[in-house]
């Protein structure tokens, strides 16, 4: 009596078949995935700029004779914080100083500098945010100023934050 073999598991062209087909799919996510996270390191760097404006106001207020902060590492401070005019404990440390003078967060690295100083104290500041690798972390530019308006303008490779009112006025109003 002879027995009938029935075949078990995939051959090897139904395998490739598969393979060939998850990769197409993925061909097709990975350039989506990748603007979706572009995407969302820019609406980062935007509420960031949106929190250093908020902080400066805040500082402003607590420290009237310094006017606004003299640069970002003011409004932070090494936890645990106590207040002062050179660590204002505003925003989180992380973001004022990743590295000397400037902040760093989510592919995009911020400055924020106090300006237009009289008797000592700054009466405008500028913030603004680069990618930190052009095309990879963001396409974009961020800037505010002490109107609270935030602007942007097309980066490009090697492109850092701006540090003047005169450069960030140049930028759209972002939307």
């Amino acid at each position: 009596m002879k027995r009938n073999r029935k075949q078990q598991g995939f051959s090897l062209i139904e395998l490739l078949i598969v393979v060939a087909i998850i990769l197409i799919i993925a061909a097709m996510a990975i350039p989506n995935f990748l603007r979706a996270r572009m995407s969302a390191h820019e609406a980062s760097a935007v509420y960031s700029i949106h929190e250093i404006n908020r902080a400066e106001i805040q500082y402003q207020t607590t420290y009237p004779l310094n006017g606004f902060a003299a640069n970002l590492a003011s409004l932070g401070g090494i936890s645990p914080c106590v207040p002062s005019a050179t660590s204002a404990c505003l925003i989180d440390n992380s973001l004022a100083t990743a590295s000397p003078g400037s902040g760093s967060k989510a592919g995009y690295v911020f400055l924020a500098t106090g300006q237009n100083p009289i008797n000592g104290m700054n009466t405008k500041y500028t913030v603004g945010a680069s990618p930190v690798t052009y095309n990879v972390s963001g396409v974009r530019n961020f800037c505010s100023t002490e109107d609270n308006v935030i602007r942007f303008n097309a980066g490009a490779s090697g492109s850092t934050p701006v540090t003047n009112e005169a450069a960030c006025m140049n930028f759209t109003v972002l939307q």
